[in-house]
């Protein structure tokens, strides 16, 4: 799958993250490793229209 740049920060007792290509859509877990399912929640289909950054090579 290759690595993904996850933004993240801790407020109080819970991390929250986002992926940088996907800023709109932001998680929250007690732990660092509860935001890694972030990727697969937004990619799933299951959340309607995600928004998404990207970069577009002109030739």
């Amino acid at each position: 799958m290759g690595a993904k740049r996850l933004i993240c920060y801790k407020d109080g007792d819970v991390w929250i993250g986002w992926l940088d290509e996907l800023p709109d859509c932001r998680t929250q877990g007690a732990t660092l490793r509860e935001l890694k399912d972030i990727h697969d929640e937004l990619t799933s289909g299951s959340i309607p229209r995600v928004r998404r950054v990207g970069k577009l090579i002109l030739a």
